[in-house]
């Protein structure tokens, strides 16, 4: 009796294929210590004794600038495909920009409404 399965066409993996897939020890310890260093600025930030929207945005950004650093080599988003990452990244972004819209409607309907019952 004769078999009906049919080859498995096997692709020869080339030496810049492998190459792409492995990452070095030395970028996630330079990562590491970044992380280390924006986690130490964060930290200056409250220790410098800052007040007001400047304290904020500068933790803010930190915050921001570490969030990114993991995703992009922890997560391995830096070496992924373009539409992957605006899938993932995309949302997030979009949720942001709605509940900062929400927010200023919210102040918005706070202040009329202290203008129209005062």
């Amino acid at each position: 009796m004769e078999s009906t399965t049919t080859p498995v066409a096997h692709t020869a993996v080339t030496g810049e294929q492998a190459k792409g897939q492995q990452h070095s020890v030395g970028v996630y310890l330079k990562v590491w210590g970044l992380l280390f260093v924006l986690s130490t600025l964060s930290y200056l930030v409250d220790y410098a004794n800052l007040q007001g929207y400047l304290r904020w945005g500068l933790i803010l950004a930190l915050m921001v600038a570490k969030a990114a650093l993991i995703v992009a080599v922890f997560m391995h988003m830096r070496w992924e495909r373009l539409a992957l990452v605006y899938a993932i990244l995309i949302p997030p972004l979009a949720l942001l920009v709605l509940m900062g819209l929400m927010a200023a409607e919210a102040d918005y309907t706070f202040f009329t409404r202290l203008a129209h019952f005062r």
